[in-house]
């Protein structure tokens, strides 16, 4: 049954490195991926193109409800490919625009609800890796390895800075800091669901390593080292 197939969650903050980590796992164990950040983030989409308010709480219920939504595998480096109705949006989905309405999507606990049992059905066997903010304490409350990876709020932006600077995208260092304060801040104590490690989660700080260096440690807390 699916339900017995084992779980890492990889929860923390937006930049902390868990999209690339948790491809790098799941890659690494040969699991199934869960981008959970990128189902809020194509209810944001998908509700904009629909015409629905990102106010309107019951609506956006209803479009995260129907979301025909799929990841795909990629390239090692390159982030998981997301589809939204056959469509890849990818790139679309990851401007900060679409981070900022999605940090408001998730805000809601309607719209969480209606996304809850969509993300437990991604549990499959050999295994799961989950990347979010409440895998952990969430969605999967009992999983055998809870991951909750952070890094400093600048360090976090330098990151996106490079990001979007490498795709050609014209990016101020202190305005992408003042948002990731700010979404930190609303992520951190809104009701439902507060980004928070869950209590058995083992804690990385990712400031100033590099990326083998988190998923040796990722691995070693997972009892896969």
């Amino acid at each position: 049954m699916a339900t017995t197939a084992p779980v890492i969650t990889v929860d923390g903050p937006g930049g902390a490195g868990k999209g690339t980590i948790t491809q790098m796992l799941a890659r690494r164990l040969g699991w199934h991926l869960l981008d959970s950040g990128a189902l809020y983030r194509l209810t944001a989409l998908a509700a904009t193109r629909q015409g629905v308010s990102l106010d309107d709480e019951a609506g956006l219920a209803e479009v995260a409800r129907g979301l025909d939504a799929a990841f795909e595998p990629t390239e090692p480096g390159e982030p998981v490919r997301v589809i939204l109705a056959g469509e890849d949006v990818t790139r679309e989905i990851r401007t900060e625009a679409c981070g900022d309405n999605a940090s408001r999507v998730a805000a809601m606990q309607p719209v969480r609800d209606a996304l809850l049992q969509r993300q437990r059905d991604f549990r499959q066997p050999p295994g799961l890796v989950a990347d979010g903010r409440d895998m952990g304490t969430v969605v999967f409350p009992r999983a055998e390895t809870k991951i909750f990876l952070t890094a400093s709020a600048l360090e976090r932006a330098e990151r996106r800075y490079r990001q979007l600077k490498d795709a050609g995208v014209d990016v101020n260092i202190d305005a992408l800091l003042e948002e990731i304060r700010v979404r930190d801040e609303r992520d951190m104590n809104r009701s439902a669901a507060p980004l928070k490690p869950a209590e058995d989660a083992q804690v990385i700080d990712s400031t100033g390593l590099s990326i083998e260096e988190v998923l040796d440690r990722v691995m070693a807390a997972a009892g896969q080292a």
